[in-house]
Protein backbone atom coordinates (compact mmCIF):
# COMPACT_ATOMS: atom_id res chain seq x y z
CA UNK A 1 0.00 0.00 0.00
CA UNK A 2 1.12 3.58 -0.71
CA UNK A 3 2.45 5.77 2.11
CA UNK A 4 2.01 9.50 2.77
CA UNK A 5 4.55 11.41 4.85
CA UNK A 6 3.35 13.81 7.55
CA UNK A 7 5.70 16.14 9.41
CA UNK A 8 4.49 17.03 12.90
CA UNK A 9 5.60 19.06 15.88
CA UNK A 10 5.11 18.29 19.58
CA UNK A 11 2.40 20.18 21.40
CA UNK A 12 3.53 21.73 24.63
CA UNK A 13 0.33 23.68 25.30
CA UNK A 14 -2.76 21.46 25.37
CA UNK A 15 -5.11 24.18 26.61
CA UNK A 16 -8.13 25.41 24.66
CA UNK A 17 -6.43 28.72 23.94
CA UNK A 18 -3.33 26.93 22.67
CA UNK A 19 -5.47 24.70 20.44
CA UNK A 20 -7.32 27.71 19.05
CA UNK A 21 -4.06 29.47 18.26
CA UNK A 22 -2.75 26.40 16.37
CA UNK A 23 -5.87 26.32 14.22
CA UNK A 24 -5.67 30.05 13.53
CA UNK A 25 -2.12 29.51 12.28
CA UNK A 26 -3.25 26.84 9.78
CA UNK A 27 -2.35 23.77 11.83
CA UNK A 28 -4.34 20.76 12.98
CA UNK A 29 -4.06 19.35 16.54
CA UNK A 30 -3.44 15.59 16.38
CA UNK A 31 -3.08 12.61 18.68
CA UNK A 32 -1.08 9.51 17.82
CA UNK A 33 -2.16 6.43 19.75
CA UNK A 34 1.04 4.43 19.94
CA UNK A 35 1.99 1.02 21.21
CA UNK A 36 3.70 2.58 24.23
CA UNK A 37 2.24 6.04 24.76
CA UNK A 38 0.06 8.76 23.25
CA UNK A 39 1.81 11.51 21.31
CA UNK A 40 0.20 14.95 21.07
CA UNK A 41 1.41 16.90 18.06
CA UNK A 42 0.23 19.26 15.35
CA UNK A 43 0.72 19.31 11.58
CA UNK A 44 0.08 21.83 8.78
CA UNK A 45 -3.45 21.48 7.48
CA UNK A 46 -2.32 21.23 3.84
CA UNK A 47 -0.49 17.97 4.62
CA UNK A 48 -3.70 16.45 6.01
CA UNK A 49 -5.75 17.75 3.07
CA UNK A 50 -3.65 15.57 0.79
CA UNK A 51 -4.38 12.59 3.00
CA UNK A 52 -8.08 13.20 3.63
CA UNK A 53 -9.48 14.74 0.44
CA UNK A 54 -8.92 11.74 -1.81
CA UNK A 55 -10.65 8.53 -2.83
CA UNK A 56 -7.42 6.61 -2.21
CA UNK A 57 -6.29 5.06 1.06
CA UNK A 58 -2.79 5.23 2.51
CA UNK A 59 -0.51 4.26 5.34
CA UNK A 60 0.99 7.31 7.04
CA UNK A 61 4.60 7.89 8.02
CA UNK A 62 4.46 10.50 10.80
CA UNK A 63 7.70 12.27 11.68
CA UNK A 64 7.42 14.14 15.00
CA UNK A 65 10.64 16.10 15.46
CA UNK A 66 12.84 13.28 14.20
CA UNK A 67 10.96 10.32 15.65
CA UNK A 68 9.03 8.34 13.05
CA UNK A 69 5.83 6.36 13.45
CA UNK A 70 4.16 4.13 10.86
CA UNK A 71 0.41 4.73 11.25
CA UNK A 72 -3.05 4.81 9.79
CA UNK A 73 -5.45 7.73 9.96
CA UNK A 74 -8.10 6.57 12.41
CA UNK A 75 -10.46 9.52 12.70
CA UNK A 76 -10.93 13.09 11.46
CA UNK A 77 -13.11 15.84 12.92
CA UNK A 78 -14.43 18.76 10.89
CA UNK A 79 -15.79 22.17 11.78
CA UNK A 80 -19.62 21.93 11.62
CA UNK A 81 -19.96 25.08 9.50
CA UNK A 82 -16.77 25.57 7.48
CA UNK A 83 -16.03 21.82 7.06
CA UNK A 84 -12.36 22.53 7.82
CA UNK A 85 -10.30 19.81 9.54
CA UNK A 86 -10.02 20.65 13.25
CA UNK A 87 -8.58 17.42 14.72
CA UNK A 88 -7.08 14.11 13.60
CA UNK A 89 -6.32 10.81 15.34
CA UNK A 90 -3.65 8.38 14.17
CA UNK A 91 -3.07 4.77 15.20
CA UNK A 92 0.44 3.34 15.18
CA UNK A 93 0.87 0.06 13.34
CA UNK A 94 2.24 -2.88 15.31
CA UNK A 95 3.94 -5.86 13.68
CA UNK A 96 1.70 -8.94 13.73
CA UNK A 97 -1.39 -6.97 14.77
CA UNK A 98 -4.37 -6.63 12.42
CA UNK A 99 -5.87 -3.25 11.62
CA UNK A 100 -9.18 -2.09 10.18
CA UNK A 101 -9.35 0.27 7.19
CA UNK A 102 -11.97 1.50 4.72
CA UNK A 103 -10.78 0.20 1.34
CA UNK A 104 -12.07 1.57 -2.00
CA UNK A 105 -14.00 -0.70 -4.37
CA UNK A 106 -12.83 -0.37 -7.99
CA UNK A 107 -15.33 -1.36 -10.68
CA UNK A 108 -13.86 -3.29 -13.61
CA UNK A 109 -15.50 -3.90 -16.99
CA UNK A 110 -18.70 -2.60 -18.54
CA UNK A 111 -22.14 -3.64 -17.30
CA UNK A 112 -24.45 -5.00 -20.06
CA UNK A 113 -27.34 -3.34 -18.24
CA UNK A 114 -25.73 0.07 -18.82
CA UNK A 115 -25.30 -0.67 -22.53
CA UNK A 116 -29.01 -1.57 -22.60
CA UNK A 117 -29.92 1.87 -21.22
CA UNK A 118 -29.74 1.32 -17.45
CA UNK A 119 -28.17 3.62 -14.87
CA UNK A 120 -25.20 2.43 -12.81
CA UNK A 121 -25.70 3.23 -9.11
CA UNK A 122 -22.81 3.03 -6.63
CA UNK A 123 -24.18 2.07 -3.21
CA UNK A 124 -20.86 1.48 -1.42
CA UNK A 125 -17.60 3.03 -2.59
CA UNK A 126 -15.59 1.61 0.31
CA UNK A 127 -15.84 -1.40 2.61
CA UNK A 128 -14.12 -1.94 5.95
CA UNK A 129 -11.41 -4.60 5.81
CA UNK A 130 -9.46 -6.21 8.63
CA UNK A 131 -6.01 -7.57 7.85
CA UNK A 132 -2.36 -7.45 8.79
CA UNK A 133 -0.74 -4.27 7.46
CA UNK A 134 1.37 -6.24 4.98
CA UNK A 135 -1.77 -7.85 3.53
CA UNK A 136 -3.98 -4.75 3.43
CA UNK A 137 -5.08 -4.15 -0.19
CA UNK A 138 -4.85 -0.76 -1.89
CA UNK A 139 -8.26 -1.42 -3.47
CA UNK A 140 -10.74 -4.22 -4.15
CA UNK A 141 -11.69 -4.93 -7.76
CA UNK A 142 -15.25 -5.91 -8.67
CA UNK A 143 -15.97 -7.21 -12.18
CA UNK A 144 -19.35 -5.86 -13.38
CA UNK A 145 -19.22 -7.35 -16.90
CA UNK A 146 -22.20 -9.62 -16.08
CA UNK A 147 -24.36 -7.00 -14.36
CA UNK A 148 -27.70 -6.77 -16.22
CA UNK A 149 -30.68 -4.41 -16.04
CA UNK A 150 -32.39 -4.44 -12.64
CA UNK A 151 -29.63 -6.54 -11.08
CA UNK A 152 -27.12 -5.80 -8.32
CA UNK A 153 -23.84 -7.05 -6.90
CA UNK A 154 -23.33 -7.34 -3.17
CA UNK A 155 -20.53 -7.53 -0.64
CA UNK A 156 -20.56 -11.31 -1.01
CA UNK A 157 -19.23 -10.78 -4.56
CA UNK A 158 -16.07 -9.09 -3.21
CA UNK A 159 -12.94 -11.07 -2.45
CA UNK A 160 -9.93 -10.14 -0.31
CA UNK A 161 -6.95 -12.44 0.07
CA UNK A 162 -5.54 -12.78 3.58
CA UNK A 163 -8.15 -10.41 4.97
CA UNK A 164 -11.75 -10.17 6.16
CA UNK A 165 -14.46 -7.82 4.95
CA UNK A 166 -16.35 -6.46 7.97
CA UNK A 167 -19.56 -5.61 6.13
CA UNK A 168 -22.65 -7.88 5.90
CA UNK A 169 -22.67 -9.93 2.69
CA UNK A 170 -26.22 -8.85 1.80
CA UNK A 171 -25.26 -5.16 1.49
CA UNK A 172 -25.47 -3.90 -2.11
CA UNK A 173 -22.29 -2.46 -3.61
CA UNK A 174 -23.49 -1.55 -7.11
CA UNK A 175 -26.66 -1.96 -9.15
CA UNK A 176 -28.11 -1.13 -12.57
CA UNK A 177 -31.46 0.59 -12.24
CA UNK A 178 -34.04 0.74 -15.02
CA UNK A 179 -35.00 4.35 -15.91
CA UNK A 180 -38.70 5.27 -15.86
CA UNK A 181 -38.81 5.77 -19.60
CA UNK A 182 -37.31 2.35 -20.22
CA UNK A 183 -39.69 0.79 -17.69
CA UNK A 184 -42.67 2.34 -19.50
CA UNK A 185 -41.36 1.10 -22.85
CA UNK A 186 -40.90 -2.41 -21.47
CA UNK A 187 -44.43 -2.34 -20.01
CA UNK A 188 -45.84 -1.26 -23.39
CA UNK A 189 -43.91 -3.98 -25.17
CA UNK A 190 -45.14 -6.60 -22.70
CA UNK A 191 -48.73 -5.37 -23.04
CA UNK A 192 -48.46 -5.44 -26.85
CA UNK A 193 -47.01 -8.94 -26.72
CA UNK A 194 -49.86 -10.15 -24.50
CA UNK A 195 -52.40 -8.48 -26.76
CA UNK A 196 -50.82 -10.11 -29.81
CA UNK A 197 -50.90 -13.50 -28.11
CA UNK A 198 -54.56 -12.99 -27.26
CA UNK A 199 -55.36 -11.98 -30.83
CA UNK A 200 -53.54 -14.99 -32.23
CA UNK A 201 -55.41 -17.28 -29.85
CA UNK A 202 -58.74 -15.72 -30.91
CA UNK A 203 -57.93 -16.10 -34.59
CA UNK A 204 -56.95 -19.72 -34.08
CA UNK A 205 -60.25 -20.40 -32.29
CA UNK A 206 -62.20 -18.64 -35.03
CA UNK A 207 -60.45 -20.63 -37.75
CA UNK A 208 -61.18 -23.89 -35.97
CA UNK A 209 -64.84 -22.96 -35.57
CA UNK A 210 -65.09 -21.73 -39.16
CA UNK A 211 -63.81 -25.00 -40.61
CA UNK A 212 -66.58 -26.97 -38.90
CA UNK A 213 -69.53 -24.67 -39.64
CA UNK A 214 -69.17 -24.40 -43.45
CA UNK A 215 -69.01 -28.17 -43.67
CA UNK A 216 -72.29 -28.55 -41.75
CA UNK A 217 -73.98 -25.69 -43.59
CA UNK A 218 -72.94 -27.06 -46.98
CA UNK A 219 -74.46 -30.45 -46.28
CA UNK A 220 -77.72 -28.93 -45.11
CA UNK A 221 -77.96 -26.47 -47.99
CA UNK A 222 -77.38 -28.86 -50.84
CA UNK A 223 -80.70 -30.72 -50.56
CA UNK A 224 -82.58 -27.43 -50.36
CA UNK A 225 -81.17 -26.31 -53.72
CA UNK A 226 -82.05 -29.63 -55.31
CA UNK A 227 -85.59 -29.36 -53.96
CA UNK A 228 -86.06 -25.89 -55.40
CA UNK A 229 -85.04 -26.97 -58.87
CA UNK A 230 -87.62 -29.79 -58.88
Amino acid sequence: MQTVDIIGYKREDLSNSGTKQLRNEGNVPCVLYGAEDHVHFYAPIYLLDKLVNTTEVYFVQVDVEGKEYRCILQDVQYHPVSDVIIHADFRELTAGKKVKMDIPVKLVGTAPGVIAGGVLIRKRRKVKVQALPKHMPQEIELDISTLDLGKSMKVKDLHVENGEILVPERITVVSVEIPRGLKAMQAEEEAAALEAEGAEAGEAAAVEGGEEKPAEGGDAGAPAEEGSES
